[in-house]
């Protein structure tokens, strides 16, 4: 088995940290060794400089970003991204300036899932200006940068490390009311170097299917906020249920055959239209875990074959039917994220 190791140029070169360097005189080297460290010194100081701008940066992000709240799952395949990618369109839908980080730095989905694949960013004074989505929504990610979509990036723990300092760091985000950080499946090393170098984060979304397979990892995503001391702002149950609709007879009882086995009734309307709620997946898992983890649940979403069509599309689906089911069920965790954040905040960091 061969592997394609993709080499992935960023803006500017990443800064690891500085490195002791020694130099040592030989005959007849003097001066070709003193001209080599006037370059070595040269870099450094740099390399310093970019280092020191970037600190100063970061430290700014604590008043130019109002909220920032980080969407983690313990488990891959529970729709995290498409629940951040929501999060931040349901905001934006409200009349907020929205900012949308995607950690994930060898699966980024997100410019996909917003229609923004073939972008290019724009870099202007050693800082990287985000691609634009719907209703504003600012994005950056790793997507953006890679030439070829199908090769891989395999990079060890402090090369990716170094890029999501740099995604927060040299990132020209502007004023924001908030700014969504999405993360790839797990609780290692991308949400651990955000919590240490983002500051004033507001707390976590933690995403969750009903099954207890994906309850057991989001246990331990709750458990990981509470260690690092990162507030829980609550739990999203996704695909939560599938409704499905029918028409019969006005006023007539409609028996369907649900999931292992089960005999599901309900009766139509006087126009003769019904609908029933099938739990394909269970339901109800994420507000068990909530509750016995003690954090607030935040909402279901529903089980919605349409955004596995807008994310292939590149049209989320609270883009495609805004008031739609799906779209309703984000404004309902949004507001309950929102009256959570504005329980202890002053008017002025209030979202409205």
């Amino acid at each position: 088995m061969s592997w394609d190791i993709v080499e992935v140029q960023l803006p500017f070169p990443i800064v690891m940290g500085d490195s002791p360097i020694s130099h040592h005189k030989g005959s007849g080297q003097e001066k070709s060794t003193q001209e080599t460290a006037t370059n070595e010194q040269k870099s450094q100081m740099e390399q310093a400089y970019r280092e020191m701008q970037r600190k100063m940066r970061i430290a700014k992000l604590n008043d130019d970003i109002k909220h920032k709240i980080l969407v983690l799952s313990g488990k891959g395949g529970v729709g995290k991204s498409t629940v951040a990618a929501g999060l931040a369109l349901s905001l934006a839908r409200k009349g907020l300036k929205v900012g949308l980080m995607d950690i994930d730095i060898t699966g980024p989905n997100i410019p996909k899932m917003m229609g923004l694949e073939d972008m290019d960013l724009n870099v202007e004074d050693g800082q990287i200006f985000p691609a634009k989505g719907p209703h504003g929504v600012k994005v950056i990610s790793m997507a953006f940068l890679i030439e070829d979509p199908d090769k891989p990036v395999i990079w060890r723990g402090p090369i990716k490390l170094g890029a999501i300092q740099q995604f927060i760091g040299d990132v020209a985000w502007g004023k924001l009311d908030a700014l969504i950080v999405d993360f790839p499946p797990g609780t290692s090393d991308e949400p651990l170097t955000v919590s240490q170098h983002l500051p004033g984060i507001d707390g976590v979304v933690i995403v969750t299917t009903p099954q207890e397979v994906a309850l057991l990892d989001s246990r331990k995503s709750i458990n990981f906020a509470k260690t690092i001391s990162v507030p829980v702002l609550g739990v999203v149950e996704n695909m939560s249920g599938y409704r499905i609709r029918g028409k019969s007879e006005p006023n007539s009882k409609v028996s369907l055959m649900g999931p292992e086995g089960i005999s599901i009734d309900c009766i139509s309307d006087g126009e003769g239209n019904w609908s029933t709620t099938l739990d394909i997946f269970k339901k109800g898992g994420g507000l068990s875990a909530a509750e016995e983890l003690s954090v607030p649940y935040l909402g279901s979403l529903p089980f919605d074959p349409g955004i596995v069509r807008g994310g292939d599309d590149g049209v989320h689906r609270i883009i495609a039917e805004p008031e739609g089911e799906t779209a309703q069920a984000f404004n309902v965790i949004v507001d309950n994220i929102t009256n959570s954040l504005n329980e202890d905040a002053t008017p002025s960091l209030k979202i409205t």
